[in-house]
């Protein structure tokens, strides 16, 4: 790490140069290719697949689910003045670009789409699309044709998921407002303008080449539509705090009195390795979710990482060269005028201190209220219920929200989430029985309604729709879908006939949460073990390891209580702008427990090193203790203020997943910098007393040794001066 550091002093100017033609040519490829994301749920070998597959292959070319749906509050849609202001309006949205087709109400082909009390009628759209996402310019038009026919009486909205991607907020304001918080905190903390931007301009650069990356991933592999965002939140937060950590090291060695070059060398060769080590479990705890073989979160994974990645280099390698090229401005100018009457020994001192003292009096209250706090945040997670948010889920001022209550009101909760039956037929006896069908399915209870059965043009497959009573979040509509699949099919066909595939919303996303929770417990093992041994390895400790995974999974069971209360119990979503209360996100547990448990690690990672370290040097465990926390509490709050505020930035993005991302991870940071590391972590810490260190014999001879960070007094190889060219001899 010394020689990388000097290195990319020597060559700052061309370090420099090298990242921003890496974040150019990155962005420049990432625009000529263009974006390709995609949220399929699908699940190999799972049935709803099965039928998405079978369907898709049968009915080629039918899809969108696209519609826009009118209510009369006086007098019904069959009213004259109704009926010829909305015809005209579809007959206008027809001839639009991008409109392939429009079915109207009004027509022999949608009776079926006007309620039954007449107030409430909808149109289906068909939006034409070479690429299969429909044109987002020319939805807004569609949308805006749509809505301009409303009146005092008529309520017009649009729903779907080409409208609800056309409407999907854009822009760069929750990145901004991070940034700028972040920024503000740093100029408080270090006292100097250029240090406070060094951290910013870092991670900028390093998450900036990687969302560009994540861009050029599409092409090669499935990558969600959250993934870009999900990476920018994260490196956003580990990037500004892993710099932050370097400069405090850096600043901390110029105020002893050392050159420029020489303290930015420390501050590399030893914060600098916990960075890289912090980073590291950060990517295997992501990395981790490759073992559940799901594609969908494989992109995920792999762009997360990848966003990590690039901000640690950008920490060890473009940093440095920052810090060259600033100079002593690193210190305030206070600090630079105190250095010039000479550097000064500095001791813990101050609240960090007052705090640490504290902490050792009173280990066991202290720890028995702060153990108190995450159970009690944590209860929530025991009605945590997974399921995806839809349409009924958006804030109340969206169109698509205002469409899908409508339709909900008019024709029952299940219109919004029905069933899809689809069967390969073989032979005149499966068309048999698949056309019985219907008839047996309108008594089975909790269904609403069941359309005939439609044949494919060479009748060898067919499908029918089945709308449930209730709404596709309802735990009664996943019932339905069991009890069709394990009893009411197999007992109409009488085992005998054809084999008849439940898809659709619901199903699907009922397989894809049932394949998720059956691999969880693999996962979180994963993951765990994995950190476990790592600081096993770096501490030499059986008990510091297994309170870091302890205190990691108390973090986020208490991170999940909070998501629970807020998305789904509803407590302040609308007010927050996060639409009405539902259920979290089926791939919310996995991505929240490799992320939290890596900015876990990390806070770990700082404040045990230190810790550590003293350790070896008194072997006094209070001591160790003490002087840890007080060191390291004032730069761990800090870095957890800048990522509390950079994750709250992102839940103004208007994106109901990311929100619960940045929530999620807000609560996390905040628990376990404030409650965890500063708590209870040290409380126990002094309760066990020597215990923290022990290690049995024959695993410590047998463990390599690695180290983290070294220790300040630590000798380490001087810089080596650069050549002076001989002068030349005067003649």
């Amino acid at each position: 790490m010394t020689s990388l550091a000097r290195w990319c002093l020597r060559r700052r100017f061309a370090v420099i140069v090298l990242w921003l033609l890496a974040l150019a040519g990155t962005a420049a490829a990432a625009t000529c290719a263009g974006k390709t994301y995609t949220d399929d749920y699908a699940v190999p070998g799972t049935e709803s697949t099965r039928a998405t597959a079978l369907l898709e292959k049968a009915f080629p070319g039918e899809g969108g689910d696209d519609k826009i749906v009118w209510h009369t509050d006086r007098g019904t849609v069959r009213a004259a003045v109704v009926e010829q202001r909305m015809t005209a309006t579809l007959r206008e949205i027809a001839h639009l670009p991008g409109v392939d087709s429009v079915t109207s109400p009004y027509g022999s082909e949608g009776a079926h789409q006007i309620s039954r009390d007449r107030h409430t009628a909808y149109a289906s759209v068909a939006f034409a699309s070479a690429t299969g996402d429909p044109d987002k310019a020319q939805v807004k038009r569609v949308v805006d044709t749509a809505r301009a026919a409303s009146d005092d009486n008529l309520a017009v909205a649009l729903g779907g998921t080409g409208v609800g991607a056309a409407e999907a907020p854009g822009g760069h304001l929750s990145e901004i407002i991070g940034v700028a918080v972040a920024a503000v905190v740093l100029l408080v903390v270090f006292g100097s303008l250029a240090a406070s931007l060094l951290p910013i301009a870092t991670a900028l650069v390093g998450v900036g080449t990687a969302s560009m990356g994540t861009v050029l991933l599409g092409h090669v592999m499935n990558v969600a539509e959250f993934a870009p965002m999900l990476g920018t939140l994260i490196g956003l937060g580990v990037g500004i705090d892993y710099a932050l950590f370097i400069v405090t090291r850096h600043r901390k060695g110029l105020r002893q009195g050392l050159p420029v070059a020489i303290a930015a060398e420390r501050a590399v060769a030893t914060t600098g390795r916990a960075v890289v080590f912090a980073g590291g479990t950060v990517c295997v705890a992501l990395l981790g979710m490759l073992i559940l073989r799901l594609g969908f979160l494989n992109g995920v994974a792999i762009a997360a990482s990848l966003t990590v990645v690039l901000t640690v280099a950008a920490s060890v390698t473009l940093l440095p060269a920052l810090l060259g090229v600033i100079g002593d401005r690193a210190l305030s100018r206070r600090e630079r005028r105190r250095l010039a009457l000479g550097p000064r020994p500095e001791a813990p001192a101050g609240l960090a201190a007052r705090w640490a003292a504290f902490v050792e009096r009173h280990p066991k209250l202290l720890g028995a209220a702060a153990a108190t706090v995450m159970l009690t945040l944590a209860l929530p997670t025991l009605s945590l219920h997974l399921g995806t948010s839809d349409q009924g889920n958006s804030p109340a001022s969206s169109t698509t929200r205002q469409a899908y209550d409508m339709l909900a009101e008019g024709f029952g909760p299940g219109v919004n989430g029905p069933l899809t039956l689809v069967a390969p037929l073989d032979g005149a006896a499966d068309r048999l029985a698949f056309n019985r069908l219907p008839d047996t399915l309108r008594h089975i209870p909790g269904v609403a309604a069941v359309t005939p059965s439609a044949l494919n043009a060479s009748g060898d497959a067919g499908v029918i729709t089945v709308v449930p009573m209730t709404s596709p979040q309802s735990a009664a509509t996943s019932e339905l879908v069991e009890r069709l699949r394990t009893s009411v099919l197999p007992r109409a066909t009488g085992g005998t006939g054809p084999t008849v595939h439940v898809g659709g919303m619901t199903a699907g996303y009922d397989d894809f949460a049932g394949v998720i929770l059956g691999k969880l417990p693999l996962f979180v093992g994963t993951v765990v073990g994995l950190g476990c041994v790592l600081l096993l390895l770096a501490f030499r400790s059986i008990g510091i390891p297994l309170k870091a995974a302890a205190m990691n999974l108390a973090a986020v069971a208490s991170s999940f209580g909070l998501i629970v209360a807020v998305f789904q119990w509803g407590w302040g979503s609308e007010t927050l702008g996060l639409g009405a209360a539902g259920p979290v996100e089926p791939f919310l547990p996995v991505v929240m427990v490799a992320v939290l448990f890596g900015l876990s690690m990390d806070y770990q990672v700082f404040l045990v090193s230190r810790m550590y370290e003293e350790w070896l040097a008194t072997r006094d465990n209070r001591r160790a203790v003490r002087v840890g926390l007080a060191e390291t509490s004032r730069v761990i709050n800090s870095a957890a203020i800048i990522m509390i505020s950079v994750f709250l930035a992102f839940v103004l993005s208007g994106d109901r997943v990311i929100a619960m991302f940045g929530i999620g991870l807000a609560a996390a940071v905040a628990l376990d910098a404030f409650v965890l590391r500063t708590l209870l972590v040290p409380a126990l810490m002094h309760m066990l007393g020597g215990a923290n260190w022990w290690l049995p014999g024959w695993l410590e001879r047998w463990l390599p040794r690695i180290s983290i960070e070294p220790a300040e007094h630590a000798p380490l190889p001087p810089p080596v001066a650069a050549p002076v060219p001989p002068v030349p001899a005067r003649v």
